[in-house]
């Protein structure tokens, strides 16, 4: 589940650079988004390796299938661009916060540091597409619509056990 969760987070960042091509800046952060969650997704399946496993099939996150249906769509350009970064803000600040549990929690010293490792990424990661959110929104309130993506997400969670997920 960690590996697609990694690999699924670089297609992200490559969608939203396909759709906005002209924002040089956010491309370049983005590009380097981009690299260092295939760079996890590599370290997660090496892992899987060293442990005798094999990846298995990509299974679908209900988490974040139910994150993308909030996401608002069709009535502006800057209003959706600016939903799909706070959407990809969510999931970033929600594997920071699972990585930092897993990193506090394995008795594995080596996994524990790698989950470090992966929480400080993970937390560059949601600030940088809330500063974005930010500075390109022209007709959102940021913060307002942030706190409407926390309660929807409330509800969401409230829905979930203890699956074996990143984000379950």
């Amino acid at each position: 589940d960690h590996a697609w969760c990694e690999q699924k987070a670089a297609t992200n960042a490559i969608t939203i650079i396909t759709q906005n091509p002209e924002r040089t800046e956010l491309v370049d952060d983005l590009l380097t988004i981009v690299r260092e969650e295939l760079d996890h997704f590599e370290q997660v399946h090496q892992l899987i390796k060293n442990r005798g496993k094999v990846l298995g099939s990509e299974r679908k996150d209900p988490y974040v299938g139910e994150l993308f249906k909030f996401m608002r769509r069709g009535i502006d350009r800057n209003t959706s661009f600016i939903d799909r970064l706070l959407f990809s803000a969510m999931i970033e600040a929600r594997s920071c916060e699972r990585f930092r549990v897993l990193s506090e929690n394995i008795e594995d010293k080596k996994l524990a540091g790698f989950y470090r490792d992966l929480m400080i990424s993970e937390a560059g990661h949601y600030t940088l597409f809330l500063k974005y959110a930010k500075e390109y929104s022209e007709n959102v309130n940021v913060d307002e619509r942030w706190k409407e993506w926390l309660e929807y997400e409330a509800t969401i969670i409230a829905k979930y056990g203890k699956n074996e997920t990143v984000h379950g």
